[in-house]
């Protein structure tokens, strides 16, 4: 009996992910008349922002630059509450454009992709879901985040536990009771900062299972006036403008002068100002913050102090003080995160010191003892930059796995961080060796999506068939993105930028550090050059 030939969606282009990055990326391509599809592995739009719905989950960027600047009209439509929006907010609001825009219907929810396939002989794409579904499309585009994969370490005996446990990254839509809970949180990045102080208000007890010690600025949080809302929707254009070309997506720079010009007196006073205003103020307050040793040292120093006058027990105080470069993580910022040590319902471990040896049924083991909890919350963040790629299956010129040809994140290359060599009519948003993470990612992805588009259009325009990096302009990118980020900390610290809080990852640091504005200066000239460092292939050529 003949067989059932096997049935295949075709589309122009397949969309991964349905965040900001995705939502933006259908507009464009409908717009330009493509059938176009993203495939969500969530039940609604949000990306990361959907999962994340951790107690205390909060943008770490203003909310009036945190959003997209490509339409006047959505930007002045939408309000924003307070400087910093707390993740109900930006649901809220990426469903509101996912409305505004009529984006559903092209949008297929509860889908994941788990191969994605070049063939030469048609130069298509052919993908397949989790669920078995065949598609076919010209053009692959991954929009899923640079922080999007949760890293669950692999405990011995976590299965054992007889309470409850979550992941921050991956948080139940209905609310988490911590009442009369002895809660343990084993992490103090971001979202860890983010939770514990939420979380202290509620649990009996809370204990803080601590590796590394973080740098945390106050956030200084706070609900926008009428006055503030109406001047910031007035100034759209000056905004949009300023943002696109600045360092990091934000309306900030760098200072002009070095930590070290200044006299004790005058640093200090510039240190505190910045300390009052929150946010990452302190963090530009000199030029050379994030590229010289002592500069850096001085500042580090001045946050420790800060966090010493805060914590009352003088020896939680000094497990709570970190010694790395202030700046080469991601930048932390908070709300009553080191008062919460002031609690007597909390407590703080030391698992660098005694580490966890294992999960038991009543709850966490370490080397000094076992500690007994009803909940345990693991907010040990992400597996960044390659992560979410490396989950698929993504296969290019003959046979080739993308995760291979990067050896697993020891050789990452790529060619302006959204094309690499062997994989044609690829592109990825705000992937390795962009500017991504180093910033406000909203901004930065509305370039990425513009200049993919861009792209897209002009091949169809030329009757071309298929674009594909040069191998030598892929080098020359990696090795400048190398370069710059040894002139910079950054690669002086362990961090999840470099891949470090990853087992058995190889360290590195895929991030071009040379700003917003550089980079995209740099795509534009590419674009302008007909696309200099990328082979285009015609439908003529054989």
């Amino acid at each position: 009996m003949a067989s059932v030939k096997e049935q295949v969606t075709t589309l122009d282009a397949v969309v991964i992910g349905a965040g900001f990055s995705g939502l933006y990326m259908l507009y464009r391509l409908r717009e330009a008349g493509l059938k176009t599809r993203v495939y969500e592995a969530a039940g609604g739009v949000g990306g990361v922002w959907y999962w994340n719905r951790y107690p205390g989950a909060r943008c770490d960027s203003e909310s009036i630059y945190y959003n997209y600047t490509f339409s006047e009209e959505l930007y002045k439509e939408w309000t924003w509450t307070s400087k910093y929006p707390e993740q109900p907010e930006i649901l809220r609001y990426l469903n509101f454009v996912a409305d505004k825009f009529e984006l559903r219907p092209d949008i297929q929810f509860h889908t994941r992709i788990e191969k994605a396939e070049y063939n030469e002989r048609t130069n298509r794409w052919q993908l397949e879901t989790k669920n078995g579904e065949k598609i076919s499309a010209k053009y692959f585009i991954t929009g899923i985040g640079c922080i999007s994969t949760a890293n669950i370490p692999k405990f011995k005996g976590l299965e054992s536990f007889e309470g409850d446990w979550y992941h921050t990254g991956h948080w139940p839509h209905e609310k988490v009771d911590f009442t009369g809970k002895r809660v343990g949180i084993i992490g103090t990045g971001s979202s860890g900062v983010q939770a514990i102080p939420v979380i202290a208000k509620e649990a009996d007890h809370l204990t803080v299972f601590q590796r590394t010690p973080q740098y945390s600025v106050p956030a200084r949080n706070y609900p926008y006036s009428e006055e503030e809302v109406v001047q910031a929707k007035a100034s759209f254009q000056e905004m949009r403008k300023t943002v696109r070309d600045s360092l990091a997506g934000l309306p900030v720079s760098y200072g002009e002068k070095s930590v070290l010009d200044d006299s004790p007196e005058e640093r200090q006073k510039t240190l505190e100002k910045a300390w009052e205003i929150g946010g990452t103020t302190l963090l530009f307050a000199y030029k050379d913050v994030i590229t010289d040793e002592r500069a850096n040292e001085i500042v580090s120093a001045f946050i420790r102090s800060k966090i010493k006058e805060t914590v009352e027990d003088s020896k939680t105080a000094e497990q709570l003080t970190p010694d790395y470069y202030y700046g080469t993580k991601r930048p932390i910022i908070d709300t009553d995160y080191f008062e919460t040590y002031n609690r007597s319902n909390v407590s703080l471990v030391d698992v660098k010191k005694a580490p966890i040896e294992e999960i038991t049924p009543k709850g966490i083991r370490t080397a000094d003892g076992e500690y007994e909890l009803d909940v345990i919350v693991f907010a040990t963040g992400y597996d960044g930059m390659t992560g979410s790629l490396f989950k698929m299956d993504i296969v290019g010129k003959e046979g080739v796995c993308l995760k291979d040809k990067w050896e697993n994140g020891a050789a990452i290359r790529t060619y302006l961080g959204m094309s690499t060599t062997g994989f044609p009519n690829m592109f990825m948003i705000t992937g390795p060796e962009s500017p991504s993470v180093l910033g406000n990612m909203p901004i930065t992805i509305e370039q990425h999506v513009e200049w993919i588009s861009d792209c897209i259009d002009y091949l169809r325009k030329h009757d071309i068939e298929t674009i594909e990096a040069k191998e030598d302009a892929e080098q020359a990118w990696s090795k400048h993105c190398r370069e710059l980020a040894d002139t910079t900390l950054y690669t002086k610290t362990d961090s999840w930028y470099t891949g470090a809080n990853i087992e058995d990852k190889v360290r590195g640091f895929p991030i071009y550090v040379g700003g917003y504005g550089p980079y995209h200066e740099k795509c534009a000239e590419v674009a302008e050059q007909g696309y200099d460092g990328f082979t285009l292939m015609s439908n003529t050529v054989v």
